[in-house]
């Protein structure tokens, strides 16, 4: 009799490991396919952004690049970040419901959104090869080796900050390993690409490049925006972990965002839609140890930051970055990461366990990494290959003159 009471609870307990496993292993793949149709999102509003002639070249860029993604992360950078690898049998693969592999899966879709990111600012005038070889070294090699500092303790970086300042350097979701991360890489592809053909003239006037398509703006926006919930709160990775304060704290910062924006981008659907954006890019660093209240307000300074200073580049600087993914991505995600030190503190409202100084170490370690390895590659890119289309190619668009079709071909005289 003790016997089979015995083995009752052992196979009690058993069953019960292998349900945590389980739901473990259902909750991140439900998180993975929800960032990875956040990637539709980017498709749309670069979609909705740009002039039509490069509509199609939007679409088949997104795609690709998280082809290409998935490769260099599965091959290299899963590996340097983690010290991972998928080379033993699928038998061993298969252990615990497939949890390191449906993890993977989470991680590269994180990964993807710095090509996505990228992808917007040197919209248009961009060569496609190139640009796909570009995505493979800093998906392989610069993102994770940030990555691995920040969520994998490597390098001992970690360490020392939680010595020096007392604590780690703390982005729960993303607001500088993945944002900050693809807006300064970004930058400094843009900046190397130079501005499209006629957005400025010799007198310093701008000629005016309006969205093609509100409604495919908005919905890109809003994919993203309903995407966003999977990428924070599913980033706690297992289900005992979930927490409800990051789905508020993201709710809030994405309202902060948008009101924001509609009162300083002055109604401006462009701004309105990315004002949301904005403030989850902002909330995601700090979205587990944030009061509500400060999620509010680290969600509208995103929001008004990104129409300040798209408005800055665009005007003054001369920065042509079609969808404003450096203020968007760079400086909000930025923003984030630093906001997670000031409002996760317990004096106002948070969690605490959090340095200011530490966050502020981290983020300029990731904006210097990001930068530097960006321009690095598009650097040598440019020096050995070439980044840009020939001036007949950018006039024609990028659909006919890489895609040989465009967006309506039934709408183009002779079809």
């Amino acid at each position: 009799m003790q016997f089979l009471i015995r083995t009752s609870k052992g196979q009690g307990m058993e069953n019960l490991g292998n349900l945590k496993t389980g739901s473990d292993a259902l909750f991140i793949l439900l998180g993975a396919i929800m960032v990875l149709a956040m990637h539709a999102g980017f498709a749309f509003l670069e979609l909705g952004t740009v002039r039509k002639k490069n509509q199609v070249n939007a679409l088949v860029k997104i795609l690709t690049d998280f082809a290409i993604s998935t490769l260099a992360y599965f091959f290299i950078g899963y590996g340097i970040a983690y010290g991972v690898n998928f080379f033993s049998g699928a038998e061993h693969l298969a252990q615990k419901n497939g949890y390191e592999l449906v993890k993977f899966f989470f991680l590269l879709t994180f990964a993807a959104a710095i090509p996505a990111i990228v992808s917007g600012g040197v919209a248009e005038r961009a060569r496609f090869n190139p640009m796909l070889a570009a995505t493979f070294v800093l998906v392989g090699f610069i993102y994770p080796f940030f990555e691995g500092i920040a969520w994998n303790h490597r390098f001992g970086i970690q360490d020392w900050m939680s010595a020096t300042f007392g604590a780690e350097f703390h982005d729960f979701a993303g607001s500088v390993v993945v944002h900050a991360m693809g807006g300064w890489i970004a930058l400094a592809a843009v900046l190397l690409l130079g501005a499209r053909r006629g957005r400025y003239n010799k007198q310093g006037q701008i000629s005016a490049h309006p969205p093609s398509s509100i409604p495919f703006l908005a919905l890109g926006a809003w994919i993203l925006t309903v995407g966003w919930f999977g990428f924070n709160v599913m980033s706690a990775q297992e289900i005992g972990k979930l927490s409800g304060l990051v789905a508020v704290n993201s709710l809030m910062a994405m309202a902060g965002g948008t009101l924001v924006a509609l009162w300083v981008g002055r109604n401006d659907p462009g701004f309105v839609h990315n004002g949301p954006l904005a403030g989850l890019v902002a909330i995601c660093a700090g979205s587990d140890v944030m009061h509500p209240l400060g999620a509010l307000l680290t969600g509208g300074i995103a929001g008004g930051l990104f129409v300040w200073m798209f408005t800055l580049t665009q005007n003054r600087w001369k920065i042509d970055d079609v969808l404003g993914v450096w203020p968007l991505h760079g400086l909000c995600g930025a923003w984030g990461g630093i906001a997670a030190g000031i409002f996760g503190a317990k004096a106002l409202g948070g969690l605490g366990a959090v340095s200011f100084m530490a966050q502020l170490t981290g983020t300029l370690l990731g904006i210097a990494i990001a930068f530097g390895g960006g321009y690095v590659v598009y650097g040598i890119m440019k020096k050995t290959v070439g980044i840009r289309l020939d001036a007949e190619e950018e006039f024609n668009g990028a659909d006919l003159s890489i895609h040989k079709i465009s967006a309506t071909p039934e709408r183009e005289s002779g079809w």
